[in-house]
């Protein structure tokens, strides 16, 4: 189903070859007008995209489910930080590089596969042109469960995807995770940020099973992430939380656990507010190897990684920070930090 300008979609099972779009709009018009999509199940990617004539409008969507969609071959894909994004089943990208350009969407109910059939590529993404490029404005993602599996070839550095990815030229003012959201494949991250997020909410698992799957990420700046359920995963080299780019005033989880070498706990090396984990760090490897902004890079499972480069106010700890492995130290300081209390079982150290 192709769209023009001011349509609305509703109460519709739309059917396509999951590698084909089964939704997605003519960017010869001048401009989308609003567009409305509500209560659709696909099979099939549903796309819409500001390029070419469509220079302005706003998205709508409610309840949206992609029960499968494989993007691995859609291009283009935005890049930086030496990788390339899939794209995702759903998909929201102003692609212009004039910074003038904005679009304007609100996006609710939005989930993306299921456990015994995720899609492939990336799940749910919303981008713009580039960090100084055309701009999406968001004002609502929220999203139900989300499954998805990337397919990239093991020991592939350049290509990365995300389950919900946030990608540069995107400001989003309030992200909600209500439902789970689950990885399996190598470079899926779970939780992906390279924009701009004034309030990112989790209230269900984060969970990653493949190689270098990060459960959230940040390269971009983020004032608020509060994450009220368990941060896990499996894979060799799959971190619970990293800023590695940009900057997240605070962040607040509940509980991280790793279970394989190379899966650090967290691992910071930008400026950051306060960090509080209420329920404890945990990390069960040695070393390995695992992508660091596009490169294999050797690490070791550390519970609490402090890289050069982080500096921040606070770290707050309740229910210590544990790291199984052997000679692996429970946590790695290059940084400075103005204040770190770590309780363990009611004890302050």
């Amino acid at each position: 189903m192709q769209l023009t300008r001011d349509n609305h979609v509703a109460s519709l099972r739309l059917q396509a070859s999951p590698n084909t779009r089964a939704l997605f709009n003519d960017t010869t018009v001048n401009g989308i007008g609003t567009l409305k999509l509500a209560g659709l199940t696909a099979v099939g990617q549903v796309q819409i995209l500001a390029r070419d004539a469509v220079r302005s409008g706003h998205i709508i969507v409610n309840d949206l489910y992609i029960e499968q969609a494989d993007t691995r071959e859609s291009q283009p894909r935005p890049q930086g930080y030496g990788v390339e994004v899939l794209q995702g089943a759903i998909t929201i990208w102003n692609q212009h590089a004039d910074a003038t350009i904005f679009i304007t969407a609100d996006l609710t109910g939005l989930s993306a596969g299921s456990k015994d059939a995720p899609v492939r590529g990336s799940g749910i993404f919303v981008s713009g042109g580039g960090d100084t490029s055309g701009r999406l404005e968001v004002s609502r993602l929220h999203t139900c469960s989300v499954f998805s599996d990337g397919g990239i070839p093991e020991g592939t550095a350049g290509q990365i995807t995300g389950a919900i990815f946030v990608v540069y030229g995107a400001h989003v003012k309030d992200v909600t995770n209500i439902g789970p959201v689950t990885t399996y494949g190598v470079n899926d991250m779970v939780l992906d940020n390279w924009g701009t997020v004034d309030c990112w909410t989790v209230k269900a698992p984060v969970t990653s099973y493949g190689p270098s799957g990060i459960g959230f990420v940040n390269f971009g700046f983020i004032d608020q992430l509060i994450i009220t359920a368990l941060v896990e995963t499996f894979g060799i080299g799959a971190r619970g939380f990293n800023i590695y780019a940009g900057t997240i005033n605070v962040a607040e989880f509940d509980r991280i656990e790793t279970h394989a070498d190379a899966a650090v706990g967290i691992q910071i090396s930008r400026p950051f507010g306060r960090l509080i984990v209420h329920n404890g760090i945990e990390t069960h490897g040695g070393e390995g190897d695992s992508l660091v902004k596009g490169v294999i890079t050797r690490l070791a499972a550390v519970g609490l990684s402090l890289k050069p480069g982080s500096i921040g106010r606070e770290i707050h700890v309740e229910g210590g920070i544990i790291a199984h492995g052997v000679m692996v130290p429970a946590i790695e300081s290059h940084g400075r930090i103005d204040k770190i209390t770590i309780c363990d079982r009611g004890n302050i150290k």
